[in-house]
């Protein structure tokens, strides 16, 4: 027996890191597996061949496709099985329908098996040619992942040098990331050491890698040397970690320079890039996460819905004659989230979002929320452009 759509059986997997909970149910909702499956190639496939042999196509859905769940769903499309997954909010939400309060892997594994036969329209669907977005994913959560430890570093290196010498942090503080002061750091860790060198040796130090800027920076750091006289305790300590953090975040910043041309030749490769860059403010990284989250955007049936997976809708709050307005939603995809966000903050240097931001402003609007509705209506043009495979056109006066 199947449905409409030619499934004859759905399977849930709750994936994890040794084994995976698999329960599978037919089109009437009854179970006719649920097992533990061994996170192994051939036991996988042999399940999913004994499945399709025995009930015809096979529906295969996970609530993580990536990480811990990438083998399954290889094996799964190998195996001529339709690969899918439930979202883990949308997951949670539908866990509410259930009854019983009981978080199990195999519960998890009927929700998501139940959700796939009752609620086709929760499951996103996996492109099983697009090897472009998996590199990007596992890429860009590499580079997230340098991008906090490298403000972790830098966050560090400004405190340990507001500890020993305030004038000081506030000349290098604001320029910690610049190749120049790492340099500087990197070689003289103390106040003391970079007086000694003198300022014609910092000049000759720091001019290859800032040749407009090293002189004068030289000269506001020797102003700010001369502001404090008194070493204050740690100073010793501090001169010998500033430099392992200096070289440390230097180190961090190369690689992100490497996978940032990595990132750019693999979107260079998807079909969409030219479209996602042609819009003000959307860059390599805020492209690639895109790509990632959103893909062509066939998966979102209008603009509302992508700007509700990303958490950029308000959400209206109302009871009976108690009307408290609209307010920002606290959930949606965060990283999507912070890239439409990113993307319109860089776009205000464009007249048409500079305009629509201080209109908000004046509305009485601060300044993250101007950002977030501009973020949203940015959307809608994005979601046409994905939509209709165009490129970004700035709006007519008249339509503006």
């Amino acid at each position: 027996m199947v449905d409409e759509t030619g499934v004859g059986i759905y399977l849930g997997l709750d994936v994890g890191k040794g084994e995976h909970h698999a329960t599978a149910v037919n089109v009437a909702g009854k179970k006719v597996f649920d097992k533990p499956l061994p996170n192994s190639e051939s036991k996988l496939r042999e399940i999913f061949d004994k499945l399709r042999a025995k009930h015809g196509t096979v529906l295969v859905a996970v609530d993580q496709p990536a990480s811990i769940g990438a083998l399954p769903l290889a094996v799964a499309r190998d195996a001529g099985c339709q690969v899918a997954y439930l979202p883990g909010l949308t997951m949670r939400r539908i866990a509410d329908l259930y009854p019983g309060e009981a978080k199990t892997d195999a519960r998890d594994a009927f929700i998501i098996a139940d959700a796939a036969r009752t609620m086709p329209h929760t499951l996103r669907t996996i492109d099983p040619n697009d090897e472009t977005v998996a590199e990007l994913a596992m890429i860009a959560g590499f580079d997230d992942d340098l991008a906090g430890e490298s403000t972790r570093t830098a966050n560090r290196l400004r405190g340990l040098l507001t500890q020993i010498h305030p004038a000081l942090e506030r000349v290098l503080g604001p320029r910690i990331q610049h190749p120049a002061v790492l340099k500087l750091l990197d070689q003289f860790g103390s106040p003391a050491q970079i007086r000694k060198a003198g300022k014609r040796r910092l000049i000759t130090l720091m001019r290859p890698k800032a040749p407009r800027m090293a002189e004068r920076l030289v000269e506001d750091i020797f102003t700010a040397l001369d502001e404090q006289t008194v070493v204050v305790p740690g100073t010793d300590a501090a001169a010998l970690i500033v430099p392992n953090l200096a070289s440390s975040l230097q180190s961090v910043l190369d690689q992100r320079k490497l996978l940032a041309t990595r990132i750019e030749e693999l979107l260079e490769a998807h079909p969409l890039s030219q479209v996602l860059i042609s819009m003000p403010g959307i860059g390599v990284r805020t492209a690639a996460r895109i790509v990632i989250g959103v893909g062509d955007g066939s998966g979102f049936a209008t603009a509302g819905h992508l700007a509700a997976y990303a958490g950029l809708a308000p959400v209206t709050r109302s009871s009976g004659s108690s009307i408290r307005g609209e307010h920002p939603s606290k959930r949606g995809n965060k990283q999507l989230k912070r890239a439409f966000y990113l993307a319109a903050f860089a776009s205000l240097s464009q007249p048409e979002s500079r305009a629509y931001y201080d209109r908000k402003r004046r509305e009485g609007k601060h300044h993250i929320a101007a950002l977030i509705a501009l973020a949203r209506r940015r959307i809608d043009v994005l979601f046409a452009m994905l939509r209709d495979g165009t490129f970004y056109q700035p709006p007519t006066p008249a339509t503006a």
